[in-house]
């Protein structure tokens, strides 16, 4: 599985259409999907999932409205019962030539979905990989474990695309809250990790942020930026309750080694302050930036930390153009930026 930052053919996104995941706010997101479509589409080329004909107008007529070239967008009819194609889309996988034709090729790993262990509709979304890799016709690898299929999202996952992948512990081995695969352990999910996804080096870091319903996402944590550079968020105040669990995650990472046995670069990234939506924590997070081809799109909440946030990320990616997007509304679904978007790699020439 090659590292967020190598080339791109495409980004994948879900047409956003479940009102319950922005309570009082769909019609402000399509538009901040819009938005997305517009900074990628110079870069890349962006297919987007849809559910009707009528859909695929609407989105058409959306992105036609704020400048989208048209030949820049593919929209293709698949079934979904949410927009977050991070954790329901599939994995793509870049394959060696291999004989008879040696020709280099993407596959797909598809890991099964349960909607985080949470929710009762997923089983639309369950099939997207299935549906992607038919409509692609590349191979498509299916994730098992004892012959059960294995289940797990994108977002609970970050790679280097040399052989190290970081993961949390409250997400995939938590026995009580949210269990996506009962009775499996570490030893379990490095095995996977290393048969679908070429990994040998699992860095396992505690906890994720608070308000987090997916139980533990490294995605609004800690994110790689290089094959040696992870960003780790920080919080500065000790009385928030992010504090412990983070600076827990930097202890951790500070003792880890990458897949060559080289020492990680951390770089801290500000949290914002708190947001609250009906008494509930938000995960507000810079950490759940997207790397594209041309730019680097990040989540931003009206707030100081902002321009901080903004530099950093800038410093990191200087052969990139790095875009903050206001992202107050789109947090209300419990996600932001990364959580909606997947890469599909692309092929090197012969």
């Amino acid at each position: 599985m090659p590292a967020e930052w190598e080339r791109h053919e495409a980004t994948w996104l879900a047409w956003p259409h479940n009102r319950t995941d922005w309570p009082g706010k769909l019609t402000a997101i399509l538009w901040v999907y819009g938005e997305i479509v517009r900074k990628l589409a110079p870069g890349e080329m962006v297919r987007i999932l849809v559910r009707s004909a009528r859909e695929s107008v609407r989105v058409r007529r959306l992105l036609s409205r704020i400048g989208v070239e048209p030949s820049r967008v593919e929209l293709f009819r698949v079934p979904t019962d949410r927009g977050w194609v991070r954790d329901c889309g599939p994995l793509f996988l870049l394959r060696a030539g291999s004989p008879p034709d040696n020709v280099p090729g993407i596959a797909i790993v598809r890991f099964r979905f349960n909607a985080w262990a949470r929710y009762s509709d997923w089983r639309k979304d369950d099939a997207v990989p299935l549906d992607i890799a038919r409509t692609l016709g590349c191979r498509l690898f299916t994730a098992a474990v004892n012959g059960r299929g294995l289940v797990l999202e994108g977002g609970s996952i970050e790679v280097n695309g040399r052989g190290t992948l970081c993961t949390t512990e409250e997400c995939l081995l938590d026995p009580r809250t949210q269990v996506r695969n009962p009775g499996l352990g570490r030893q379990d999910y490095e095995a996977a990790f290393r048969a679908y996804l070429g990994v040998t080096n699992v860095l396992w870091l505690g906890d994720g942020l608070a308000g987090d319903d997916t139980h533990g996402h490294v995605d609004d944590v800690c994110r790689f930026v290089g094959p040696r550079t992870v960003v780790l968020c920080q919080e500065k105040d000790p009385h928030d309750v992010n504090y412990r669990a983070l600076a827990a995650n930097r202890e951790r990472l500070e003792g880890m080694r990458l897949e060559d046995g080289g020492k990680l670069e951390i770089v801290p990234l500000p949290l914002p302050t708190p947001l609250w939506f009906e008494g509930r924590r938000l995960p507000a997070s810079y950490a759940n930036f997207y790397i594209a081809n041309g730019v680097v799109l990040v989540p931003t909440f009206n707030d100081p930390n902002d321009r901080v946030a903004l530099g950093i990320l800038g410093d990191l990616f200087p052969n990139r153009q790095v875009v903050g997007l206001h992202a107050v509304d789109l947090v209300w679904g419990l996600g932001t930026i990364h959580c909606l978007t997947q890469q599909q790699p692309a092929v090197a020439g012969p």
